[in-house]
């Protein structure tokens, strides 16, 4: 690590995405501009770290997002929110900037440091394998090639709400449509839901890389998703669909739809997000014909704290519960102020 300066980030975002872009397993979550979204949308504190050799160039950067309450806790993750994180860079540098991390923690006291890797790194950290993703592999000769390789099954149950009059569509104008089916999904899974403003500003500062979409049915959104185009992979980051609409199946039309439109623009990787091996969740994105890849989220924690505070915990059944029954109006009002303490 000789040579190697580690401190505040010191240079203009331009710098940093073009150095996060150069850098192999880096993710639209490293990108500078989630530092806008998180700061503007919930106010926590944001560290973004960088790792210079002598000549004063990068080596290595590390967004970091100190998220703290005394009813959660005290976490500093890379990154909050979403699926991905951790330090890219060179070997020396990424070493380096995990342990300064874990000083920071430790000096500030952080109850867990998490740093969401995508791919396996040499940190001297604990590694917690809890998470997964499910990727698929899309074909460069059209969606057709895509469509054989399902199994009669799900092709059988895209084509359902198709048949009912359900149709698709995407665009930033169907972002308030993705919130209401988002937050009532969130509601009825007794979940707090993430702010509106939330979307409002990544779609404001990621542009065309944000993708929303919803599924209509009757022009009542029905079941909708958002997510992430980088590089030649698109990731479906969030994804809802209205409980009482099961039985045709819209989600399913949703999913294709945005697989074709991956397709069409030449995405190469067609990612269903993070999800809990062995949850319906899991399962269901397996269905696809996709391969499970693991994630790797590496920790410090001076408590033994192993994993971040999640509704899916048994110690907030009663919780749950109780969400599940309120209105859908204060549960938008309530979840913001709750959610945005659960990193």
């Amino acid at each position: 690590m000789t040579g190697i300066a580690i401190g505040d980030f010191s240079g203009d975002p331009d710098e940093w995405d073009r150095f996060v872009r150069s850098c192999p397993g880096w993710s639209y979550c490293h990108l500078f501009g989630w530092r806008a979204v998180i700061e503007r949308t919930f106010g926590h504190e944001c560290v973004f770290l960088e790792a210079r050799g002598a000549d004063g160039a990068l080596a290595g950067v590390l967004p970091l997002v100190r998220v703290k309450s005394r009813l959660f806790g005290h976490f500093l993750v890379s990154m909050p929110y979403v699926n991905y994180g951790g330090p890219l860079g060179g070997a020396d540098a990424v070493g380096a900037l995990a342990a300064h991390a874990a000083d920071l923690a430790r000096d500030s006291g952080a109850d867990l440091l998490e740093l969401r890797s995508r791919r396996p790194l040499e940190l001297g950290l604990a590694v917690s394998r809890r998470k997964i993703t499910v990727t698929l592999s899309l074909p460069l000769e059209g969606s057709e090639l895509l469509w054989e390789s399902l199994k009669a099954k799900v092709r059988s149950q895209v084509r359902r709400p198709g048949k009912e009059g359900v149709e698709a569509r995407f665009g930033h104008d169907t972002a308030t449509d993705f919130y209401t089916v988002f937050a009532r999904n969130m509601r009825d899974l007794g979940t707090p839901v993430m702010p509106r403003t939330f979307f409002e500003g990544i779609a404001d500062v990621f542009g065309e890389d944000v993708w929303f979409g919803c599924a209509y049915l009757g022009g009542r959104p029905v079941a909708a998703g958002a997510g992430f185009r980088w590089d030649d992979e698109f990731e479906m980051t969030w994804a809802s669909s209205l409980k009482e609409c099961n039985r045709i199946a819209a989600n399913m039309l949703l999913y294709w739809s945005f697989m074709e439109r991956c397709v069409e623009q030449g995405m190469k990787t067609f990612n269903f997000g993070r999800c809990t091996p062995g949850s319906g969740t899991h399962r269901f994105k397996q269905q696809w014909g996709g391969a499970d890849e693991q994630l790797w989220w590496y920790q410090w924690s001076p408590k033994g704290i192993v994993t971040t505070p999640s509704a899916e915990n048994g110690a907030y059944g009663l919780t749950r519960r109780v969400w599940r029954v309120l209105p859908v109006g204060l549960t938008r009002l309530l979840g913001p102020a709750i959610v945005s303490r659960i990193p």
